[in-house]
């Protein structure tokens, strides 16, 4: 901590400290010396008084997005759940990287592999999958149930890339579909919307085996999902169809169980000590860091483009805002954090352990304010065109001029 004297111009025939006056600024000087030198606690030196140990999750990688650039086709498009016709064979609707573990890539590997495709039109926005599994099985067929029970394929689509307000959509090898909308996170209170339905919603299946029967051998199953861009755009907060380069935060998840066989059917493996299923495996197009999908901000970008014809002619390339984007969310769980063990949020990036960052474009310190309840930090480009604001739910909205 450097001590800062500010000393105010004073007219000469008026400059006469007492000595009293000059003992307390002595002694304020003495005392700010000895606690940047690391004497007296936190709480001595702020005055706030630690409450509890608890912590406040966050992913414990960098972010580091996966990118895809999802090209238009103009080609009809038939969802019969196989991809191995019609424009998923185009060489530009190219295949995703391999699915990683959820939590990062330098975790253990999925078992089996599984990749997928985005493509779009005037009307909806595709998604298409290829899962490998051996042993094909489902038991949820009642939409918008808990297919989450079961292995199942989920997309989670946040347009403007605020965190809030996104949409989750899950199916199972029968087809059955369960989609929600979610205000916030629920780290951030939710809620999820269970009751709300894609209006228009286009899915299918196709399996490469035959579906819980377990004396076949299974090769895996495709999934094909057409998605309105009119329902999307309800609370997309920008323009749907996308305009050309349009940027939005996207991110796929596989969930697979252990199962073994009795009596002649799947069920899924349990713990032998709690009789409980064995946890869910994870794997995901773009890693979370987390063992939680629900932190949108880790999603995998997906940029928009209008080219058809070639591979590569357009880039996707990080810009200095996603670097911005990330010291803004690593300040919002800091604060968070910080609110739990001591009660309140502070403005001092040094207590939230924040360094100096540079970023291209943008100026440093960002600004926080803080209340009793709330904070909300900002970075400022210089030219003052753009601001990024991220507020004590964790939205992260972004001004331009």
């Amino acid at each position: 901590m450097e001590v800062i004297v500010i000393m105010t111009y004073i007219d000469r025939q008026e400059k006469q400290v007492s000595n009293l006056l000059s003992a307390v600024i002595f002694f304020g000087i003495i005392c700010a010396m000895l606690a940047s030198s690391g004497c007296g606690g936190v709480e001595e030196q702020t005055g706030q008084k630690r409450i509890s140990d608890e912590e406040f999750l966050s992913p414990s990688i960098e972010y580091s997005p996966k990118r895809y650039l999802c090209r238009k086709t103009e080609m009809p498009v038939v969802i019969d759940g196989k991809i191995d016709d019609g424009p998923w064979m185009e060489p530009w609707v190219e295949w995703s990287h391999y699915f990683v573990n959820i939590t990062g890539e330098e975790k253990p590997a999925p078992r089996f592999r599984t990749r997928a495709k985005m493509m779009w039109d005037d009307d909806y926005f595709y998604i298409a999958a290829y899962m490998i599994e051996n042993s094909v099985w489902a038991s949820v067929t009642e939409r918008d149930g808990q297919i989450y029970q079961d292995n199942d394929l989920e997309i989670f689509i946040d347009p403007d890339g605020d965190s809030h307000e996104y949409f989750e959509i899950g199916i199972n090898a029968y087809g059955t579909v369960r989609d929600v909308f979610l205000v916030k996170p629920y780290r951030d209170g939710g809620p999820a919307i269970a009751s709300w339905d894609i209006k228009g919603l286009k899915s299918a299946v196709s399996v490469d085996g035959t579906i819980n029967d377990p004396e076949n051998q299974d090769r895996g199953w495709t999934v094909e999902i057409a998605i309105p861009w009119e329902v999307l755009g309800e609370s997309a907060h920008k323009k749907v169809p996308p305009d050309e380069g349009d940027i939005w935060a996207i991110n796929i998840s596989r969930g697979e169980y252990d199962v073994k066989i009795e009596d002649g059917i799947y069920v899924k493996a349990t713990d032998p000590e709690t009789g409980r299923p064995e946890p869910e495996y994870l794997s995901v197009w773009s890693q979370q860091g987390i063992a939680n999908m629900h932190y949108p901000e880790m999603w995998g970008l997906v940029k928009f483009s209008n080219m058809t014809r070639f591979i590569g002619a357009d880039s996707f390339k990080p810009g200095p805002d996603e670097q911005a984007r990330w010291l803004l969310r690593r300040i919002y769980y800091r604060e968070r954090e910080h609110f739990l063990r001591y009660g309140a949020y502070t403005e001092d990036l040094s207590r939230l352990g924040i360094e100096r960052t540079d970023i291209f474009s943008y100026i440093w310190p960002p600004v926080i304010l803080v209340t009793a309840y709330d904070f909300e930090a900002c970075m400022s480009t210089e030219d003052s065109r753009t601001r990024l604001v991220i507020v004590s739910d964790g939205r992260l909205t972004l001004y331009e001029q």
